[in-house]
């Protein structure tokens, strides 16, 4: 089933309720939401866009997003979601891997993608809005709805494949693990909707949920403190540093979060003093979760009771967990082999169930290795308590969360490395008190700090820029020449 089917409805059921908003201003009921994505089906099928074809989306948090992503789910297009913080460079490659048809953009972003060279036009949400078709095109369980691109290790984006069925399981596995969602309710769109919070629309137009997107485009405390007091009953996907920033400034603002219902965590590491400060000042409003791009937002779930209970006897322990798994997957604890290890021994977290992803788009290599006997190997080590919460104990990839954005440092690296400069240079994340890391580069040679900024600045996202650079005569290696990042991380300065 194609999942557009529940926006189209609720257009023809719940009609005058209020769906879109901008702010506190209503732009659109479901009748007026499900008429414009049929518009901009018909204005893709229009410019030849087919069923299975590729459609990106590259803008800021708007009710246009939402048009536009449930317009590619109509037309039975896959929808492929960029983030809007990428450089355009970055968003012109995954253009070109995923073989998009089109991109659904403003003028700003489609100026810096010809300029960057994309390989497909972009187009506005406005243009595309016609004759609007007569039904969702159908498309089966297993095929393609949303491509999420990623990166490993190497810093090459892949592209994770989330099919219909996917999307569904997530969904459903919603209501049962991690919170109900009914139509008096309301989401904010603070974090990335190219990321867990658009994901976690389909839970909301399934409920037929308000959907609020703050007039600055993402996350600000005051407005989102604003915006839930205005709507009541709000739901909200943050990652652990918005979080930490929303608390400190309710604290300081002597406000209480009124209105605020559910927020979702997840992206990175959650430190426990912080959760217990947001509880202590929120309430029992968090629930915690985790997941992948290839298992998105289904891996486990730690409920608002467990988070806020503190009668527990190792509550802080089960605060420090990420949960038990979902109701739609399986989780294994595996050796190097992928053997089932024992209760509480560390090991690879494995995952298979309906919402695992069924490969990498056009990487049969990054399948293979990813795949294996049905089980989705994480790249993430953790351990089982006996009463099965899960804790990660070490990411086995070098990823740095910073904001709740993913930085892999051999991206950084090989941009800093185009600098004639410097001989080496290798990436770690340190931890902060506000994004959970930062971005520090070690490098070896004698290139300029603002003209390292400069490269980075003119390739990558703003974001993944190191945020400081510590100069060495070598990096530190083992007997086979490689980079000992451990040893880096412990030679971090303390933060300025």
């Amino acid at each position: 089933m194609n999942i557009a089917h529940w926006l189209a409805r609720q257009g023809r059921r719940a009609l005058q309720r209020p769906a879109l908003f901008h702010g506190d201003a209503c732009v659109a009921d479901y009748a007026g939401f499900d008429r414009a994505a049929a518009q901009v089906a018909a204005g893709l099928r229009a410019r030849g866009v087919q069923p299975g074809a590729r459609v990106a989306l590259f803008m800021g948090n708007h009710p246009d997003w939402l048009i536009a992503l449930y317009g590619i789910l109509y037309a039975g297009a896959s929808a492929v979601p960029i983030n809007a913080k990428l450089h355009a460079r970055e968003a012109a490659f995954i253009l070109s891997d995923s073989g998009a048809r089109l991109c659904i953009c403003d003028a700003a972003r489609d100026l810096a993608l010809r300029q960057a060279g994309a390989a497909c036009a972009g187009v506005a949400v406005d243009a595309l809005r016609g004759q609007a078709v007569l039904e969702v095109t159908h498309r089966a369980a297993d095929d393609l709805a949303w491509l999420f691109y990623t990166s490993g290790t190497t810093g090459t984006p892949k592209g994770v494949m989330i099919t219909n069925g996917m999307l569904t399981a997530m969904t459903l596995s919603y209501g049962v693990d991690v919170d109900t969602v009914c139509a008096d309710d309301s989401t904010l769109y603070a974090a990335p909707m190219s990321h867990g919070a658009g994901l976690y629309s389909f839970v909301h137009v399934l409920a037929g949920a308000q959907h609020v997107c703050p007039r600055s485009g993402g996350f600000d405390g005051d407005e989102i403190l604003d915006l839930a007091a205005h709507f009541g009953r709000c739901h909200m996907f943050a990652a652990p540093t918005m979080v930490k920033r929303l608390t400190d400034g309710a604290i300081a603002a002597g406000r209480d979060g009124t209105g605020l219902r559910t927020i979702v965590y997840a992206g990175g590491p959650m430190y426990t003093p912080d959760i217990i400060a947001a509880v202590d000042h929120f309430g029992a409003v968090f629930v915690q979760i985790y997941g992948q791009g290839e298992c998105p937002m289904a891996i486990t779930a730690l409920s608002r009771d467990d988070v806020a209970d503190r009668t527990y006897p190792d509550w802080r322990g089960r605060l420090g967990s990420v949960g038990r798994a979902q109701a739609v997957v399986e989780i294994r604890i595996g050796d190097a082999a992928g053997t089932a290890l024992p209760v509480d021994e560390m090991g690879e977290i494995m995952v298979r169930g309906a919402p695992v992803m069924p490969g990498y788009w056009n990487n049969p290599q990054a399948t293979a290795k990813t795949l294996k006997d049905g089980w989705l190997m994480t790249g993430d080590r953790g351990a089982l308590d006996p009463a099965g919460y899960l804790t990660l104990m070490d990411r086995s990839k070098d990823v740095i969360i910073t904001g709740g954005s993913n930085v892999y440092p051999r991206e950084v690296e090989d941009v800093l490395l185009q600098h004639p400069g410097l001989r080496e240079a290798s990436v770690v994340g340190a931890a902060h008190g506000d994004w959970g890391e930062e971005v520090v580069a070690f490098v070896v040679g004698d290139a300029p700090e603002a003209e390292l900024d400069a490269l980075c600045l003119a390739q990558i996202a703003r974001f993944k820029r190191p945020k400081r650079y510590v100069r060495l005569d070598a990096l530190p290696k083992n007997n086979y020449g490689k980079v000992l990042k451990t040893a880096l991380r412990e030679m971090v300065p303390p933060g300025k």
